[in-house]
């Protein structure tokens, strides 16, 4: 018995062993072949740090994983999807610098790439490199062959790189006027060193500045074959790196780096667990998690951290954070985060409070060197809004108020500007909506982007939603003459459909609707005379906030459904795909005229809840998630932004989603799992339990919410702050009249 118990024993241990645990489902080269645009990339970080890496491939490949070469590693990417400052690359041989001459083939077969560690083999010298991150560190391991090895260290712009001596170096670069300062530090000396600059080649020197330059170390064939490479990055300066790196890498421990690089992974995705659902189920999910921890960035350093909206660097014992796209991440990344780290997300916004505060604006696409001032709309209206009526309150709201008033008031809604406003805006403000130009119409406001262009009718829409959640604001502060304004504008929606047409519609400045007018190709490249990269037919249903009011324009619940189901029916009748693709590249996984691929998207499929057909919803999240999201290599069907697109997977795979940020509910759709368990940070737990789940059994038979029935399909942020329990029961049809008696709140709400 006892050698039968520790047999039994023996086999739980080994188990326990090779059981995986959340990040070990994470498959970080999802998305790497894209469907028109942008991949994914296999980014290397710790959540939300400041220091990311993705290997550099082959020039001009837009699908990232199909590149054949590897042309060097980056120390960091300062932004999502943009170029790297400084980088790194090992080779062996005779020294050639020359970044084609260092570049080396690779084999995705001998390739490892997890969110906490990459090795790849360069095949053209046989070196095996590898990295592991910290919150502001790197370290690499490189094991070569026994001929001589040469780690080239170049950077692009503004270079200053320094030997200091045989086994340090400290280097600085700039992109966008930021500079990063790097302290680096090799696990034994180099023999030879050198200077090079594009201009002048390589030269006997310790020191080196300019543009295109850099330092190369050469280890001879006596050297050990593994050398290792660790570093500190700084936006402040050289000597805040070399701190850091002192106390995040103190020695030439690798492994143990990787292995806490892992734990700090598993505890971050464990915030959620799952069950049920297949292993692609779960892959797909929880790289998705790991895609929404990139963003945003933490840039403080040790109480300090460098504002490029004073070009100071401030002492603040609140973290600091930069990198987001606010018109991709106010409608599920920040919500996601509300839920699972209201801290952090206090934080954030105080952020940006600071940067209000720095450079007179409420930034829209803040980065670590200043506002991108990206796409269209103020929604970090949306953003704080959310994140006050869900309950967290730690940030100056006040401060934030009143940076969000002076971008409505006195701001630009120019697409990809910010500023002050110009005619335009004195135009909106004025007539409700933002005034079209004809097809081919010369553009006369001086600040108008030749290639962006108006959009008039989706800046009027979403500046509609985003005056909605300021009046929210401004009645919660008692600011009651800004309350009525924002309101009123709230409504300006309706100024721009055109009920003879069904559809959102542009208009001239003299109140005429412009013809003739093509719902399917909605004004030039990316429908962007009129329309932000897609067409009418999903922005017609771009009214977040006003659902009923919406429902109501289009004549009432029935005849909503139905333009609903033509959404997803509507064919390309007269209008090849080929065509469609040039003129909105945008509009990737589509379903008839909806576009997956696409944030404008995300929240249609839940509308058929306000419309009274829940079930409906049920059906089509489903078809959504399986057909679009997927483990493999083109498995998101549209520009992932930096987590925006994978918070919707992950609402979407849990059950319930944020129609409308600044309104504390969440409407139901049709979760992935048998149960689901969301961590709160009180130490609580919320599950969603669906009973009888299967890829058949989609739709919702009734339901439970704390032992409670619950005949709605929708429940407020407060049933789920403190832990509970939704619990669905499933079956292969639909129950027409669950959830049909109450639909969710739409325009007012009010908590019972």
């Amino acid at each position: 018995m006892k050698k039968t118990l520790c047999i039994i024993g023996a086999l739980f241990i080994a188990m326990s062993v090779h059981a995986k645990e959340p990040v070990d489902y994470v498959n970080t080269q999802i998305g790497g072949v894209s469907h028109l645009l942008q991949p994914t990339f296999n980014t290397v970080h710790l959540p939300n740090s400041m220091l990311r890496f993705v290997p550099s491939k082959s020039p001009g490949i837009s699908d990232h994983y199909l590149a054949s070469k590897i042309y060097g590693f980056p120390l960091n990417l300062p932004a999502h999807r943009f170029p790297h400052i400084l980088s790194i690359m090992p080779s062996s041989g005779a020294p050639d610098v020359r970044p084609e001459a260092m570049a080396s083939e690779y084999d995705h077969d001998f390739e490892t790439a997890t969110p906490y560690y990459y090795a790849v083999l360069l095949e053209d010298d046989e070196i095996q490199a590898e990295f592991t991150p910290t919150t502001r560190c790197g370290f690499y391991r490189f094991t070569a062959s026994d001929a001589p090895l040469h780690i080239v260290l170049r950077g692009k712009e503004n270079v200053d790189i320094k030997i200091v001596d045989a086994t340090t170096i400290t280097a600085l670069g700039t992109l966008n006027g930021l500079t990063q300062y790097a302290f680096i530090k090799f696990s034994q000396p180099f023999q030879q060193h050198g200077v090079f600059q594009k201009e002048s080649g390589r030269q006997q020197a310790d020191h080196i500045r300019g543009d295109e330059a850099g330092v190369y170390v050469t280890f001879d064939a006596a050297a050990k074959k593994t050398i290792m490479v660790k570093y500190g990055i700084s936006y402040i300066s050289s000597e805040q790196a070399k701190t850091t790196l002192q106390e995040q890498i103190p020695g030439w421990t690798f492994d143990e780096t990787k292995e806490n690089a892992r734990r700090i992974w598993n505890e971050a995705l464990s915030k959620i667990r799952i069950e049920g659902g297949s292993e692609d189920d779960k892959t797909v999910f929880y790289t998705a998690f790991y895609r929404a921890l990139e963003r945003m960035v933490n840039i403080s350093e040790d109480g300090r951290y460098y504002s490029a909206y004073d070009k100071q660097v401030h002492s603040d014992e609140r973290d600091f954070y930069v990198d987001d796209w606010s018109w991709d991440t106010y409608r599920a990344l920040h919500p996601l985060r509300i839920i699972l780290n209201p801290d952090m997300q206090a934080d954030i916004l105080q952020s940006y409070v600071r940067m209000s505060e720095q450079s007179g604006w409420m930034p829209s696409f803040p980065q670590a060197w200043g506002d991108m001032g990206g796409m269209i709309g103020h929604h970090q209206a949306a953003i704080i809004a959310d994140a006050w009526f869900k309950g967290v309150r730690n940030f100056d709201i006040d401060a934030a108020y009143a940076g969000l008033r002076k971008n409505a008031v006195e701001g630009t809604m120019i697409p990809w500007r910010e500023g002050p406003a110009t005619k335009l805006d004195s135009f909106y403000r004025q007539h409700g909506y933002f005034p079209a130009l004809n097809p081919d119409e010369k553009e006369t406001v001086q600040g108008v982007h030749s290639f962006e262009k108006r959009q008039a009718v989706a800046v009027t829409l979403e500046h509609s939603y985003d005056e909605w959640c300021l009046a929210q604001l401004a009645a919660a502060l008692k600011h009651q003459e800004d309350h009525d304004l924002f309101l009123q504008r709230a409504l300006n929606y309706k100024n721009v459909y055109n009920a003879d047409t069904g559809f959102m519609s542009p208009k001239r400045a003299d109140g005429t609707w412009v013809t003739p007018f093509n719902p399917k190709n909605s004004g030039g490249a990316g429908c962007r005379d009129y329309f932000a990269e897609i067409n009418a037919w999903t922005y017609s249903f771009h009214v977040q906030h006003d659902v009923d009011g919406l429902i109501a324009l289009m004549g009432g619940r029935e005849k909503f459904l139905q333009r609903l189901d033509r959404l997803y029916e509507e064919p390309m009748y007269g209008y090849c795909r080929w065509t469609q693709t040039a003129d909105i590249p945008d509009g990737t996984g589509m379903v008839g005229q909806f576009v997956m691929g696409n944030e404008q998207s995300f929240h249609v499929p839940y509308l058929y809840v306000y419309a009274g057909a829940p079930w409906k919803t049920q059906k089509r999240i489903r078809q959504l998630v399986h057909a679009w999201f997927r483990n493999d290599l083109m498995g998101i069907p549209g520009d992932e932004d930096g987590g925006a697109m994978s918070a919707w997977v992950i609402f979407s795979a849990l059950g319930f989603y944020p129609v409308t940020p600044g309104m504390p509910i969440y409407v139901i759709g049709a979760p992935l799992f048998e149960k689901a368990s969301l961590r709160l940070p009180d130490g609580s737990t919320f599950v969603v339990r669906a009973v009888n789940n299967s890829r058949q059994n989609k739709y919702i038979q009734s339901a439970q919410l704390n032992g409670k029935p619950l005949t709605r399909a929708w429940f407020t942020h407060k049933d789920i702050v403190h832990g509970g329990e939704l619990a669905l029961q499933m079956g292969p049809r639909p129950n027409k009249t669950w959830g049909t008696e109450e639909p969710p709140p739409s325009f007012r709400f009010s908590e019972k």
